[in-house]
């Protein structure tokens, strides 16, 4: 949150001055958002701030509403979105917490997208739709209603509106067609005087400030990683509740879907002809594939989970394939455990079937599977063949990417262009959509841009690719910014205590490493201890072919809370986060000349070996770290093994473990040094 101040402070901030381009308020807002986001906002953010925070601030001085408190730029919870404006007041006639959260827009004209009805042109000139803003408000009041249990206790808390406060009727008209509901009511020019009605009916003229620090200091609930959203999909309301452009691009895909439902069998809403269904399918026309990419944490295999999900709540099944043998196995026996009693083979079997590799379909049919959705497709390989495959199924030359598009009558590909992790991954956006292309198919690409991951941290997630050169810029200090806590640990000693005391206090908690050890097989029952740094020794997670007493299977290493006796390598870690995420960086990268430059030699993958050129071990590694830094949804705890690289570290980071009492307790080890973001004060006291 930017700032909050009662409607009658604001006031006084929104009177305009002599030779000053802004209002008062907005230039204070321009430096509490340098102040807190550590960058300049954006000529789009200051101009609502100055063109349309005075529309809400004089509407409610006009309704007598001063001491309503305003909270200006209000984080959704574990992610990037914000509010603009939550309303925080009294209820008339029961003197409960009020909120109304209100979605500024200053547009003058918006068109609906014909093949997609919440998808909107707001007439910004940029060519891109966005989410209707009905639909925008309304699922932000969703999110804030399953994170925050604090407006839970009484539905009738939180209401939504998205204002157009410089539209008449006439020129938005088409927005009118999405329905409206308690959490998005849309309001016009033509409208201010509904909107003040709206107001009275939410506020008495008492003061806000108990309901807006109650809802400041409310308990968050922890987010939903991907496993639970894959274990709640049969609860009733157990979904992702979807934000901005995920839900636009959810939203079109099954669009297309009710569209096309006569050649691809889907019977979905209105679009549905039964009597064209039994006739013979005509030709369907150009295949459409669809690609959305988005960097890690921006919710892709919780979108992956979600389309599958809304797809079976109709009947209809929609196949994940995946690269990654820890994600498909974790939602193979996930789908095992709800089996009833005597029915596991069954449940089994559709799972296999459910849930399948990208290397599957070179026999597949073309056209044979509806809708196949292919999650972590970054992983998707030159070719199917691989050692086991039969000499006569063996075709080095066919792209594993034609195999899936083939099998498909809807392919959907979702994808971060910084997670490949082996010479043989080529799966980019842009690979993927001139093989489509050349195959003769459309193809939509959507990006992507929230971050659900990293406590919603933007700032992170760019840190993490400067830091390690996967975009132009050099590596910069990290500045905190009260979302995501990176802290530097002494030694891997001092990091497994950290993390282990993380692990006991609940959260979940795991370590992982660059490849730079062996992996031996058990010795009998027993792991070995292969990660080796100096008198520090620990053992990896167990090897996919193996199983050992007391240690979970290596694909289940991320949610099996077992895994935090053993180290993780990226393999396993992969599309999983939890809570708190330990590094160690092994010998393989190092920090020279102001740079992160890479050392093969130093690697034990064997992916590594023979004749692979050093520009790809080098964008593997990179990427492979990308990865193991961007699990954590809490904080990060990094340890170099190389000492100039620790040090450069060091020169980066502020943020350091240190020893701290809670109220008279053992003292533990406890993350300084930088602003701790609510998730960890809450569970710290």
């Amino acid at each position: 949150m930017l700032l909050q101040l009662s409607a009658a402070e604001l006031g006084r901030l929104i009177e305009a001055r002599a030779g000053s381009a802004y209002l008062p308020l907005t230039e204070q807002l321009i430096q509490e958002h340098s102040r807190i986001k550590g960058g300049d906002p954006s000529q789009g953010d200051i101009a609502s701030w100055n063109n349309s925070l005075p529309v809400v601030v004089k509407a409610l001085l006009d309704c007598g509403l001063g001491e309503v408190e305003v909270q200006i730029e209000v984080d959704l919870p574990h992610t990037n979105s914000a509010v603009d404006l939550v309303l925080c007041g009294q209820q008339p006639g029961t003197a409960t917490d009020s909120y109304l959260a209100v979605e500024l827009k200053q547009v003058r004209h918006a068109t609906v997208d014909p093949l997609c009805p919440i998808a909107v042109d707001l007439g910004f000139g940029d060519g891109k739709n966005k989410l209707h803003p009905v639909r925008q408000v309304q699922r932000y009041c969703e999110y804030m209603l399953r994170y925050l249990p604090h407006l839970r206790q009484n539905e009738d808390q939180l209401m939504g509106v998205a204002l157009l406060h410089n539209a008449r009727d006439a020129d938005v008209e088409a927005l009118f067609g999405l329905s409206e509901t308690n959490h998005g009511f849309l309001y016009t020019l033509d409208d201010l005087a509904r909107f003040r009605r709206a107001l009275t009916s939410r506020f008495t003229p008492a003061s806000g400030k108990q309901a807006a620090s109650a809802l400041e200091q409310a308990r968050k609930d922890p987010l939903l990683k991907v496993t639970d959203v894959a274990r709640q999909r049969s609860v009733v309301g157990g979904g992702l509740t979807l934000l901005d452009e995920q839900y636009v691009a959810v939203d079109r895909i099954t669009r297309h879907l009710e569209k096309t439902a006569r050649f691809t069998g889907f019977d979905l809403g209105l679009f549905y002809d039964a009597k064209a269904a039994h006739n013979p399918a005509p030709d369907p026309g150009t295949k459409r594939v669809y690609i959305l990419r988005g960097g890690p944490g921006s919710g892709k295999s919780a979108v992956a989970l979600e389309l599958q999900r809304a797809l079976g709540i109709k009947g209809r099944e929609a196949v994940l394939a995946s690269g990654s043998h820890a994600y498909t196995e974790t939602l193979r026996e996930i789908m095992q455990s709800t089996a009833r009693r005597g029915r596991t083979a069954d449940k089994r079997r559709a799972a296999v079937k459910l849930y399948r590799y990208f290397n599957s379909f070179n026999q597949t049919p073309p056209n044979s599977i509806d809708v196949l959705i292919c999650d972590e497709a970054h992983r998707m390989r030159r070719s199917s063949t691989y050692r086991w495959t039969p000499k006569e199924l063996r075709d080095d030359d066919r792209p594993q990417a034609t195999e899936v598009i083939s099998a498909a009558k809807v392919p959907i590909f979702l994808l971060d262009d910084h997670q490949s992790i082996r010479p043989d991954e080529v799966g980019t956006a842009v690979y993927l959509k001139e093989l489509a292309e050349s195959m003769g198919c459309d193809v939509e690409v959507t990006d992507l841009e929230g971050t659900f991951r990293a406590g919603g941290s933007k700032r992170y997630q760019r840190w993490v690719q400067q830091l390690l050169g996967l975009d132009a810029s050099d590596p910069v200090a990290w500045r905190p910014d009260g979302r995501m806590t990176l802290t530097v640990a002494d030694s891997p000693e001092q990091m497994e205590e950290f993390i282990r005391a993380r692990h006991f206090d609940k959260a979940t908690a795991r370590i992982t490493a660059g490849f730079c050890w062996p992996w031996s097989n058990p010795d009998g029952n027993e792991l070995v201890d292969d990660v080796r740094v100096r008198g520090w020794r620990r053992p990896w997670n167990v090897k996919p072919e193996h199983s050992v007493p007391d240690a979970p299977r290596s694909d289940l290493w991320s949610t099996d809370r077992r895994g935090i006796d053993q180290i993780g390598c990226v393999y396993t870690a992969q599309t999983f986060e939890y809570d708190w995420n330990g590094v160690i960086i092994g010998p393989d990268l190092l920090f020279r000349g102001g740079k992160f430059t890479v050392d093969r030699s130093a690697s034990r993958d064997p992916a590594f070996r023979g004749p692979v050129d050093d520009a790809i071990v080098t964008r593997c590694v990179l990427n492979a770290y990308h990865v193991l830094l961007t699990r954590g949804v809490v904080g990060t705890v990094v340890y170099a093994v190389d000492p100039a690289t620790h040090n450069e570290l060091r020169r980066l980071i502020p943020g350091t473990i240190g020893m701290q009492n809670y109220r008279g307790a053992q003292p533990k080890l406890t993350a300084e040094g930088s602003q701790l973001p609510p998730a960890y004060r809450r569970r710290h006291g």
